[in-house]
């Protein structure tokens, strides 16, 4: 061997290798990236975790309880609570009440946004003035807009009507006076009737979004192919609002499941609007019977579990499929 090669390798030999990183080293460097971030979502972690879970795991144990007054001592009975709930005649009219009022609030009040929305897309003169006036009733609370509706569907009959029934009267339209929200068939359809008024602007800025997201581009091909106006909203536009109808569906029915304060401000506590949340404030608070309360809650939080977590699966679906 050479004097230059054995100098060589000895000053190869003689350096210090390149340490890898460790793995402690590699935890810190993954840390730097996640921990402040972590930081700063923990305080709200911990609030959902303790005022979200903790209640809803607490309001299921004492469902699942014999605690039926407020400082007796509760045991484990299983769903007992659950199945002696559709043995009172009650609860079975409450629910159906809640029904009709979803049903009718729900599609009143998507047809109702979806031809807002048209109308604006149509190019109406004057788009800005409409489309306050339209959301202006969302700023109103439910017990506002209850306190007004409670007057105008005054159940008085015509001699003494107030309210639309006097409008009715005043023009002699005395067939369109009616019992309202009184009635014991249609009442809750009538009750309705306030919160189709107070949302339906808000589903009409979903909608109308949703029109003005159509690219120009389909339109003038549709309409190129020979397809009419109409047409065009059938074939081209209303399959592109799919998403929004869907968002509208799962904003409003969970929203109708659970009303409560519209429903106190126009009827109070009367059997002939009763509904499930004042089934539950009526049983929690002045019948002073935790569990059967904790009961009612439980299957509001079902019902409207039906409704969001099936659109949350689909969202999630959704952006899993676009992000491949």
């Amino acid at each position: 061997m050479s004097p230059h090669v054995a100098q060589a390798g000895a000053g190869t030999e003689g350096r210090p290798r390149p340490r890898t990183p460790g793995r402690l080293h590699r935890m810190r460097v993954r840390a730097r990236t996640w921990l402040p971030g972590l930081l700063m979502v923990l305080p709200s972690i911990l609030l959902i975790g303790v005022f979200v879970y903790g209640m809803i795991g607490w309001n299921t144990s004492l469902a699942l309880s014999d605690q039926h007054a407020p400082v007796q001592d509760g045991s484990f009975v299983g769903l007992t609570n659950f199945a002696e709930l559709w043995q009172e005649s009650r609860w079975p009219a409450a629910v159906g009440n809640a029904v009709v009022f979803t049903a009718v609030f729900v599609g009143g009040a998507l047809f109702l946004g979806w031809f807002l929305g048209l109308m604006l897309d149509k190019g109406l003169r004057g788009e800005a003035a409409f489309r306050t006036l339209f959301l202006a009733p969302m700023a109103v609370s439910f017990i506002a807009t209850g306190v007004v509706w409670r007057w105008l569907m005054n159940p008085a009959p015509a001699e003494r009507a107030t309210g639309l029934n006097a409008l009715f009267v005043q023009f002699d339209l005395d067939f369109l006076v009616n019992d309202w929200w009184t009635a014991p068939n249609m009442g809750m359809a009538a009750m309705a009737l306030p919160a189709i008024w107070q949302l339906s602007g808000y589903i009409m800025a979903l909608f109308l979004a949703g029109f003005r997201g159509v690219p120009e581009e389909l339109r003038e091909a549709a309409r190129v192919d020979g397809c009419s106006e109409w047409g065009v909203y059938r074939h081209v536009v209303m399959p592109q609002l799919r998403p929004v109808t869907l968002s509208a569906v799962i904003i409003l029915g969970h929203m109708s499941l659970k009303v409560f304060d519209l429903i106190i401000a126009i009827a109070g506590q009367q059997i002939v609007a009763d509904v499930p949340a004042v089934y539950m404030w009526t049983t929690v608070f002045e019948v002073r019977d935790p569990a059967k309360g904790a009961t009612i809650a439980s299957y509001l939080l079902i019902a409207v579990a039906v409704f969001v977590i099936p659109y949350l699966v689909w969202t999630i679906r959704k952006e899993r499929s676009e992000g491949r």
